[in-house]
Formats: structure tokens, C-alpha cells, sequence
């Protein structure tokens, strides 16, 4: 089993930038491919990217994500990162991270994956 715990959010201005971490505790962190997602207040939760066991590859659904946001991975510190830039007010949700046993099964959000309890990132106009 592995436990998740996001930190870094918190209130920002638009334009402005933020860096979320999720340390992972419990069974081996190199051996599981992570990502990030974002659930807005009566929206459906929304991958933002993925990143597979090693870090040589990520996957990024949304394109307009992509150029702004930015995943990454350090294992010898057992953490995933979300770099966050030209933040956007419609960026504002609750962010977690997810691990799971392959890129697949963090893209199709399966029921087999581990998840953090999230993080709010706020931003104003």
C-alpha cells in the first residue's frame, strides 16, 4: 500500500506560479507510474499528467496544460511534483496525485490506484 500527501498549494494571482509536491510513503515509490489531476468545484476530476515509474516519460492529455504545467518525479525523495505557471483564475480546484501500477491505469483513473486527499490552489483575477 502506499500512502499520498499533497503540499504547495495555497492562493495565488493570476500570472503567478506554484509547485506542488506529493511524498509518498509505504511500499516502493520508484516501482509505481504517479500523476496529477484537479477537480473544480461541479466539474469531473481532470487528469493533468502522468509520469511512469522512472521519470524517462511523461503523458500530458490537454495540450494548453502541457505548455504551462509541468510533471515531475524524484525517487530517492519518494516525490512527485506539479510545477505550476501563468496560473489561470479558471485553474482554481483541488489538486491530488495518484499512484498507480502503469501510465494505463492513471489515465483511466482505476479503482486500483492509490490517492492523496488533495490540495486547494487558488486563483485570483
Amino acid at each position: 500500500q502506499v500512502q499520498l500527501e499533497e503540499s504547495g498549494g495555497g492562493l495565488v494571482q493570476a500570472g503567478g506560479s506554484l509547485r506542488l509536491s506529493c511524498i509518498a510513503s509505504g511500499r516502493t515509490f520508484s516501482s509505481y507510474a504517479m500523476g496529477w489531476f484537479r477537480q473544480a468545484p461541479g466539474k469531473e476530476r481532470e487528469l493533468i499528467g502522468a509520469i511512469i515509474a522512472s521519470g524517462s516519460s511523461t503523458y500530458y492529455p490537454d495540450d494548453s496544460l502541457k505548455g504551462r504545467f509541468t510533471i515531475s518525479r524524484d525517487n530517492t525523495k519518494n516525490t512527485l511534483y506539479l510545477q505550476m505557471n501563468s496560473l489561470r483564475p479558471e485553474d482554481t480546484a483541488v489538486y491530488s496525485c495518484a499512484a498507480g501500477s502503469k501510465l494505463h491505469s492513471i489515465v483511466i483513473m482505476s479503482d486500483t490506484n492509490y490517492w492523496g486527499r488533495g490540495t486547494q490552489v487558488t486563483v485570483s483575477s
